[in-house]
């Protein structure tokens, strides 16, 4: 072997010095397979949960079919929308002995309201009377309401005797002592090619002869409120009965969820609280102007529910969420968009939708003109929450609710 062989064999076979650095590359290549498995198993992961979502999105279809509508922007609240803190000063009654009292008519001392749970309840003093119940049993859950009914706008006719509409079976008339119940107009009857499908709010003429009231909608029911609301079906209408020839006339159709109902003083017309487009109409039902409608008061700061008069000849109007303004409204922003308001009912429930809507309870008084005189409110509804109505008895004001277990009462003269 000659000595250039020698060297470069020993070079070849020269010990090697093991130091950290020599097992560097086998190290990368372990983290590199690592973060591949890592990335591939996150993939899948996202993968995973993505697919129920999108199955959702592209192939269930969603129960409404929005319509796109404009709300002008909402007002803001200064001057006599200034917020304040005077429902507040309201006390509860009877808490967790009424599940949602929506409308309120009183007899003298003696009040009286209707129940989520289907009943005409009796309140004297500081005790509850069941009166009569007006469906079947079971209640007391969203899922028998359609059979055991809902109660919503309560009236005293002229001979005494309480007038009731309830959401799914229609008006009664129910004797204030005896508890009697007759059948005045059945949901089950074909007005104007549609049968009633949302009886709400209803008022009555000083003789007794004309009862107006209110059909919220034909394609949705009381417990679907929320999608009537988010998909601004206008198929409500307002109806008058004639309590002598039994007979009942669409007076106006095509509305945005119609919701409260008064009569003008001249009885000539009525104000209906369109409550998707935050807004009181007035529906001409007798007279030289019968048939027509125009608008009492656009663009008010909440969605109106029911109006009821107010001792210095004005009316009370009561909303159980505002617009905020400055602020953000939801239901202004998803207005014109359907697609959004679908996306949305796909992935949540109605429950779960209503958590979402900010609970700020405002009583609005109107004069003639939709003037706005005074405004009690209580933002977050921490006293009185999904208010329905503000009856005024007695120098006192009495909120009803779609929703609370309570009753609230307010003494006007404290605000």
């Amino acid at each position: 072997m000659n000595e250039p062989e020698g060297l470069r064999f020993r070079r070849l076979n020269r010990p090697q010095i093991i130091t950290d650095e020599t097992h560097e590359p086998q190290f990368k290549s372990a983290s590199t397979y690592s973060g591949k498995v890592f990335r591939v198993t996150l993939l899948t992961l996202v993968a995973f949960l993505l697919f129920p979502l999108l199955v959702v999105v592209f192939l269930l279809e969603s129960p409404i079919q929005p319509e796109v509508f404009s709300l002008n922007e909402p007002p803001l609240m200064t001057g006599c929308y200034e917020p304040n803190l005077k429902l507040r000063q309201a006390e509860r009654l009877f808490e967790d002995l009424l599940i949602g009292p929506e409308s309120l008519a009183n007899i003298g001392d003696v009040l009286y309201t209707g129940t989520a749970d289907g009943k005409i309840v009796k309140i004297e003093g500081r005790s509850i009377h069941v009166l009569a119940t007006l469906g079947k049993p079971p209640c007391g859950s969203g899922e028998h309401e359609h059979t055991c009914g809902r109660p919503l706008g309560i009236r005293v006719g002229p001979n005494g005797t309480l007038l009731v509409a309830d959401a799914y079976l229609g008006l009664f008339e129910v004797n204030p002592v005896t508890g009697e119940v007759k059948s005045l107009v059945s949901t089950g009857k074909m007005i104007g090619g549609r049968r009633l499908g949302f009886v709400n709010d209803l008022d009555v003429t000083q003789d007794g002869k004309k009862l107006y009231f209110i059909d919220s909608s034909s394609r949705w029911q009381r417990r679907d409120f929320m999608h009537l609301i988010m998909e601004a079906t206008a198929d409500g209408r307002v109806l008058e009965y004639d309590s002598e020839s039994k007979e009942v006339t669409v007076m106006m159709e095509n509305l945005r969820f119609p919701n409260g109902i008064q009569l003008f003083p001249d009885e000539e017309s009525v104000l209906v609280a369109e409550t998707t487009m935050a807004r009181i109409r007035r529906v001409h039902v007798s007279g030289l102007n019968k048939g027509g409608m125009d608008t009492f008061i656009d663009n008010l700061p909440g969605f109106p529910d029911n109006i009821r008069r107010s001792s210095s000849g004005g009316y009370w109007v009561a909303m159980s969420t505002v617009r905020p303004s400055p602020g953000f409204s939801m239901l202004d922003f998803l207005s014109q968009r359907p697609w959004l308001k679908k996306l949305i009912f796909k992935l949540f429930s109605q429950d779960t939708l209503l958590k979402f809507v900010p609970r700020y309870s405002l009583v609005v008084e109107l004069q003639d003109g939709g003037i706005c005189v005074r405004s009690l409110h209580d933002p977050h509804g921490m006293v009185a929450a999904y208010i329905s109505e503000a009856h005024e008895y007695n120098g006192h004001l009495y909120l009803g609710s779609f929703r609370s277990p309570y009753l609230c009462k307010l003494d006007l003269s404290k605000v």
